[in-house]
């Protein structure tokens, strides 16, 4: 029962990502002419040098290896997410046409259309599937350069994309004006998918420090790790305390270490994907 739920609710979250997407797209971005990039855009460039076929049929054909590719390297989890993502962000599309889209000036429809689309990508990605397309083309290019953020790919590829629109059609606005939807979308797809991960790692300089140590782990729950310094005046040697926590534990470490040292020195560091116990666990397939 537990798994069946586990299931359900990841497919709603693939379903609301996806509609949040093809919100930004038919409200913002369709309606003001402003490209998407991906492998609609490729096929429309296709068409335009080859004058084959409709977008459609080469888009389709275009998905087949990369969705073979996709469930072949990533895994079934990934295949299935993204034939939902696909399905549901193409009767999102179609539906939400129907809507009156907002008459606003290209630039806002650029931004505000990238913020949605990032948003439902973002969330889609966090699940661990895509809208299909490019996409998985993105997740596949993140196998390869781990390092990469999965936005900064998404952008990139969506950018030479544009750059050949705008080429080939001979529209510099709109090539500009989608390179802002893009940038934008990319920026958000990694705000949403790493700040779920977000931590922090906290340096403790106090005298205290057996005792705050024992109250991490009594109160929090979170290990600490003693890392030996020396005052720069006195010239004494001490003991420094490292730990990490969530985000949600920032207040009550500060109150612990006030608490048992109003003198206490605390650090705060931003840490993303921290992997150990209690935390996240180290997966080759993670964004």
């Amino acid at each position: 029962m537990k798994k069946r739920m586990s299931w359900i609710v990841w497919a709603l979250e693939i379903l609301a990502g996806s509609a949040l997407f093809a919100l930004g797209f038919d409200l913002f971005l369709e309606p003001n002419n402003i490209n998407a990039g991906g492998i609609s855009g490729l096929a429309i460039i296709f068409i335009r040098i080859s004058g084959i076929g409709t977008v459609g049929i080469v888009q389709a054909l275009m998905n087949l290896p990369l969705f073979f590719l996709g469930g072949l390297k990533v895994g079934k989890r990934f295949f299935a997410g993204s034939l939902l993502g696909l399905v549901a962000s193409s009767v999102f599309l179609d539906l939400f046409a129907r809507i009156p889209a907002p008459a606003t000036e290209p630039l806002i429809a650029a931004i505000y259309g990238g913020l949605l689309c990032g948003a439902g990508l973002g969330a889609v990605f966090v699940c661990g599937g895509s809208t299909g397309g490019s996409d998985i083309l993105v997740r596949l290019l993140k196998l390869r350069w781990r390092n990469v953020p999965i936005g900064q790919i998404s952008m990139s590829f969506d950018i030479v994309v544009v750059a050949l629109t705008g080429i080939v059609f001979w529209d510099i606005s709109r090539a500009l004006y989608s390179g802002v939807a893009i940038f934008i979308t990319g920026k958000i797809i990694d705000a949403v998918v790493y700040s779920f991960d977000y931590s922090k790692v906290a340096l403790i300089i106090t005298r205290r420090y057996q005792e705050v140590a024992k109250q991490i782990d009594r109160r929090l729950d979170r290990g600490a790790t003693f890392l030996y310094g020396q005052g720069s005046y006195s010239g004494k040697d001490t003991k420094v305390v490292l730990t990490a926590v969530k985000k949600q534990q920032i207040s009550e470490l500060k109150e612990l270490v006030v608490e048992l040292d109003s003198d206490a020195f605390i650090i705060f560091q931003d840490a993303h994907q921290v992997l150990g116990d209690g935390f996240s666990r180290y997966s080759k397939d993670a964004l």
